[in-house]
C-alpha cells in the first residue's frame, strides 16, 4: 500500500497482495483481496468487494463486486453492479445498477446503465445497451458467443440469441429477439406486432371467474 492513500471510515480490509498506486480515496465497509492492482486516482465508495482484479486510472466504484476482472480508465462502476471473472471492461465505459457481466469485452465508452446481463460477448466502442437487455448466452447444452460493432443501439427489453453478430451503427428496437446476423446500418424490429381484441379483456377476466 502506498502512503497518499486516504481512507474514510472503518471497515476497511485490504489484504497485503493488493498493489494500490497513488491518490486513491477508499471509504468505509470495503474489502479488496487477492491479485488485486488499483491504479491512481480512483475512488472506492463504500461497499464494495474486489478480488484478483485490475482497477484502471481514474475510475469510480460504488457498491459493487468485481471478481477476476479488468477495468479500464476512466470508468463509471455500480452502483450494485457485478463484474464476473473475465469481464473486461475498457476505457470510458458506463457499468450501471444492477448490470452483471461475465467473460465478456464491454468496449471503450459503451454504456450499460442497468438491469442487463452481458455474458460471453464482445461488445464494441460507443455503444449503448438498454435497459433489460440479455445476452442469452445458454441454450442448454452450450455457452455461445455474441459480437456487438462499434457505435450500436440495443433497445431495452431486447433479447439478444447467441451465437449472433451485429453489425456495427445497426440500431435494434426495443423488445427485439435478435436470432439472426444484423449487418452494419441496419434498423431492426425483431416483435410481433400488436393485436388489440376490442372489449375482449372483459370476457377473458369474466371467464376466469
Amino acid at each position: 500500500m502506498r502512503k497518499d492513500i486516504t481512507i474514510k471510515g472503518d471497515g476497511v480490509y485490504v489484504e497485503d497482495t493488493v498493489v494500490i498506486g497513488d491518490n486513491v480515496t477508499i471509504y468505509e465497509n470495503n474489502r479488496i483481496e487477492g491479485d488485486t492492482h488499483i491504479a491512481d486516482n480512483v475512488i472506492i465508495y463504500p461497499n464494495n468487494y474486489i478480488v484478483d482484479s485490475t482497477i484502471g486510472e481514474g475510475t469510480t466504484i460504488r457498491y459493487s463486486v468485481i471478481e477476476g476482472a479488468r477495468v479500464g480508465k476512466g470508468c463509471d462502476i455500480g452502483p450494485f453492479a457485478r463484474l464476473r471473472p473475465k469481464a473486461d471492461v475498457r476505457d470510458g465505459a458506463k457499468i450501471g445498477n444492477f448490470v452483471e457481466v461475465k467473460n465478456a469485452v464491454v468496449g471503450e465508452n459503451t454504456k450499460a446503465s442497468h438491469l442487463t446481463y452481458v455474458g460471453d460477448a464482445d461488445i464494441g466502442k460507443g455503444c449503448n445497451i438498454g435497459c433489460g437487455v440479455i445476452f442469452v448466452n445458454y441454450n442448454g447444452r452450450q455457452k455461445n458467443r455474441t459480437t456487438v460493432g462499434d457505435n450500436v443501439f440495443i433497445g431495452s427489453n431486447s433479447n439478444v440469441i447467441a451465437p449472433v453478430e451485429i453489425g456495427s451503427d445497426s440500431y435494434i428496437t426495443a423488445g427485439s429477439t435478435i436470432t439472426d446476423k444484423v449487418e452494419s446500418g441496419d434498423f431492426v424490429i425483431g416483435r410481433v406486432r400488436q393485436i388489440n381484441k376490442k372489449g375482449r379483456a372483459y370476457a377473458y377476466l369474466k371467464e376466469k371467474k
